[in-house]
């Protein structure tokens, strides 16, 4: 299978803050940025190996800073590693600031996905080849992130994480 530039999975959206979206404080619900979120990151999964994608989990989220009403949201969704089935896809959330047009970084969330064939089965996915330093120390973490995963989730014992020891040893 053949390897494919991390830049290839980049996809964009962005979203207009209406009233059905924000709670009683007037900012936005984190529920309804978990759904951008998840489909975004499901076009860049998609994106990436060409196939149907399943979320199977969201790994990390941050709601770091609040979004407002009226708010301009643009989410960029990339897979940061590909595993044999299953790709972690980084999310960054920025707003808009409406006088200068500076993007501010406000959230940022991991969600892995698995690709699967026409009976759901899991299938094969490319390798990623990170491109730049952000990219390779992302795809770097992505291998701890998903040992430490995998531990938590009682699917490997933590003698096994080898990535992570690697951070306590060195």
């Amino acid at each position: 299978m053949k390897s494919k530039k991390g830049s290839e999975s980049l996809a964009v959206s962005t979203q207009i803050v209406l009233p059905n979206d924000t709670n009683v404080l007037g900012n936005l619900m984190g529920g309804q940025l978990l759904h951008w979120m998840d489909v975004i990151s499901a076009i860049s999964a998609q994106r990436h190996c060409g196939r149907v994608v399943v979320t199977a989990s969201v790994n990390n989220v941050a709601f770091n800073n609040p979004i407002k009403l009226g708010d301009m949201v643009t989410l960029k969704a990339q897979v940061s590693r590909a595993f044999t089935t299953s790709m972690e896809v980084f999310i960054d959330v920025t707003v808009e600031d409406r006088r200068t047009g500076e993007q501010i970084k406000c959230n940022e969330a991991i969600y892995t996905f698995v690709a699967v064939d026409q009976m759901g089965r899991p299938i094969e996915v490319p390798q990623i080849e990170p491109e730049t330093e952000f990219d390779k120390r992302r795809y770097e973490g992505a291998m701890r992130r998903r040992e430490l995963s995998l531990i938590l989730g009682g699917r490997m014992k933590p003698n096994e994480a080898t990535e992570l020891k690697a951070l306590f040893e060195g």
